[in-house]
């Protein structure tokens, strides 16, 4: 059974050293059916305000955009093979503001947290304002981190969703 814990400070560590461990995570969506669509992204991290923030650099395909526009609520999971885990539950919306790319683009160039992201011109050769470059903001309402050596979990939810 899962810890609960007061605010995102007291997992913060352990979800970016988890983060920075495993890098790539899997990005679940639902479709209007409400069936599951799995596919493996890089998002980057920050904290705002004591609450963290994800931003997720992607091509805006069909499946994603019928997705969203259906149900924002999305879950995204991290795990390595000594079984640490990050499970973070949240809402996904399309963050199409120049200023927002710009900002997106520095955080995959500089890391955040340092050693997860990458260089987004090897996939947007236009730079943060390529056509083909998109944005998602990461607002989690529940982050849940699972150590493996011993399975003992922490939960941090949003307080407006408690």
């Amino acid at each position: 059974m899962a810890v609960k814990v007061e605010t995102f400070s007291e997992i913060e560590g352990e979800f970016f050293d988890y983060v920075k461990d495993i890098v790539y995570c899997t990005m679940i969506t639902v479709d209007r059916k409400s069936r599951p669509r799995a596919r493996v992204l890089l998002p980057v991290w920050e904290v705002v305000d004591g609450r963290p923030v994800g931003w997720l650099a992607v091509h805006r395909t069909p499946v994603k955009t019928a997705h969203l526009a259906n149900n924002p609520h999305t879950t995204y999971s991290y795990w390595n093979p000594r079984q640490n885990a990050v499970f973070v539950d949240s809402v996904t919306t399309w963050a199409p503001e120049p200023e927002t790319r710009q900002y997106a683009w520095e955080l995959y160039r500089k890391g955040s947290p340092p050693g997860v992201g990458y260089d987004p011109r090897n996939f947007w050769r236009g730079g943060p304002t390529d056509p083909e470059y998109h944005v998602l903001r990461i607002d989690p309402w529940r982050i849940q981190v699972l150590r493996g050596t011993d399975l003992s979990s922490r939960m941090w939810t949003d307080e407006s969703e408690r």
